[in-house]
């Protein structure tokens, strides 16, 4: 359906470099990187806001790197809603339509058919002023479907709301998308947004993607250190391996791990917090990794508690409120933490040095 393929791009000292992205079907895709890593400069130039200088992009089987906006059939929501404080919220909605003269017979079915997806139905004759959040929010939405687009480009929908407008909304895009049967491309830095929506994940660092998939792919199996950090995984930790015999042995600083694959020299081994188990008494089972381990701090995170461990490197696992109560922690509690040898990822740095590595963690 989409296919990015080889673009690039300058704008001022700013550069999309060498960038690839396939869709083949309509699906969710959630697109994630820091400030500055280039996402909204990406659905711009797929919306056709800035031309590449270099590589094409295709949509439908058509070459469109070249194409207007409005010969696109794209539709983008901006973060910044840009609703007319002048026009009432049907106004709004209506306002591209007709400035494309393309207003016709269907149009009120297509206003009503959103109507009732959204339950917007009360506000059609107040102005963008008189809204709450999440309802500007919806109009926007509205006035970027009415247009029947094959392609919806999201910048950061649902980031200026509050927690459970956004799990409302969330739940109402999610409709949207099953409704539609189009493609959607969403920019955020929420991950509840890609638990909740995401079928598909890119990573975007300084202006290219890095990393695709499935979410629960790459999170558990990222690339780099880099993308590890970006999904959030707290245990990063630098080491070497040495080969031994069907196995290798991880050198991580003051903690040794045998594991099953092959690896030799400098590489990062990366583990999630949810993928620990913390017991009073070990675990027996030669599918798991279990390590002795200090209780060192209890942080309250909401409904979790991230609980930092000394196992000869520094860990920290996550926890619900009602097991750290269960289990009695306490700061200085010695404690047994396991983890299946499938859920500790290891990334081969070749000959990078230390710095070098953390360097691209940052």
């Amino acid at each position: 359906m989409l296919r990015i393929e080889n673009v690039s791009l300058t704008l001022g000292d700013f550069q999309l470099k060498s960038l690839f992205l396939h869709i083949e079907n309509p699906e969710y895709w959630v697109i994630i990187g820091p400030s500055g890593a280039g996402k909204t400069i990406l659905l711009e130039m797929i919306a056709g806001i800035h031309k590449p200088a270099s590589g094409r992009i295709l949509f439908e089987g058509n070459d469109i790197t070249h194409d207007q906006p409005k010969d696109r059939n794209i539709a983008m929501m901006y973060q910044d809603l840009m609703l007319f404080p002048h026009l009432t919220v049907k106004e709004n909605i209506l306002f591209s339509v007709k400035i494309r003269r393309a207003y016709n017979v269907d149009t009120e079915a297509k206003i009503s058919d959103l109507i009732s997806i959204l339950g917007i139905g009360h506000l059609m004759d107040r102005n963008p002023d008189t809204l709450s959040g999440g309802e500007a929010q919806r109009i926007a939405l509205a006035r970027a479907l009415i247009q029947k687009p094959r392609l919806l480009l999201l910048d950061e929908p649902l980031s200026a709301l509050d927690s459970m407008t956004r799990e409302r909304l969330r739940q109402e895009i999610r409709k949207i998308h099953e409704h539609l049967k189009i493609p959607i491309i969403h920019i955020t830095h929420h991950f509840e947004d890609v638990y909740a929506l995401a079928e598909k994940v890119a990573i975007m660092q300084d202006g290219t993607i890095v990393q695709t998939g499935k979410p629960e792919d790459v999170f558990a199996h990222p690339c780099t250190p880099y993308v590890a950090q970006i999904c959030g995984t707290e245990n990063i930790f630098r080491g070497e391996a040495i080969p031994d015999g069907t196995g290798s042995i991880l050198n991580l600083g003051d903690l040794q791990i045998r594991i099953s694959a092959q690896h030799r020299g400098p590489v990062v081994a990366v583990l999630r917090s949810e993928d620990i188990i913390i017991s009073i008494q070990p675990f027996k089972s030669s599918a798991r990794h279990t390590l002795q381990a200090t209780v060192t701090e209890l942080i309250p995170s909401g409904p979790f508690i991230r609980v930092v461990l000394d196992t000869g490197i520094r860990m920290i696992a996550i926890v619900t409120r009602t097991s750290s109560e269960e289990l009695s922690l306490m700061p200085g509690d010695e404690v047994f933490v396991t983890f299946k040898e499938s859920a500790l990822h290891v990334i081969p740095t070749g000959e990078q040095t230390s710095e070098e590595i953390m360097t691209g963690m940052i």
